[in-house]
């Protein structure tokens, strides 16, 4: 397989909901972006840089006017990626930047329709076990 790579874009994302008559602001990483990249690991951190510094999140461009630039703070950590502190007028969020190898993608496969018996018969049995979580290969189950 060949190295394909990607810049991967994370938000902060923020919801408001009211619980009780109390307003809450709830954050949340959400990724907004998997932009493939042509070329090598090099190109990759090039234009992850370039998106550390230019990316506007979805939370301050909806609010912003033509001509509009926010204040940015970049700050590149020790494994290579961004972290991004943006501010315009009363709001602020930040976003992480970092740069990933494509190493194993898979479609989705979806199980057969069942039949009218099997709907009948499980409609009358205990529900079929859930399948089991991940565990590290050589652990104790």
């Amino acid at each position: 397989m060949t190295a394909e790579w990607y810049v991967l874009i994370e938000e902060d994302t923020r919801v408001s909901e009211t619980v009780d008559g109390t307003s809450l602001k709830l954050h949340r990483w959400m990724l907004v972006g998997t932009h493939h990249i042509e070329g090598d690991e090099a190109q990759a951190v090039a234009a992850a840089e370039d998106a550390a510094l230019h990316h506007v999140p979805d939370v301050l461009a909806r609010h912003a006017r033509p001509g509009d630039e926010p204040a940015r703070h970049a700050f590149r950590a020790q494994d290579g990626s961004w972290v991004v502190l943006v501010r315009q007028r009363h709001r602020d969020c930040h976003i992480r930047v970092s740069t990933a190898r494509l190493v194993h993608s898979q479609e989705e496969k979806e199980a057969p329709p069942k039949t009218l018996k099997e709907l009948l018969r499980g409609a009358l049995a205990a529900p079929p076990p859930r399948p089991k979580p991940w565990t590290p290969p050589g652990s104790a189950e």
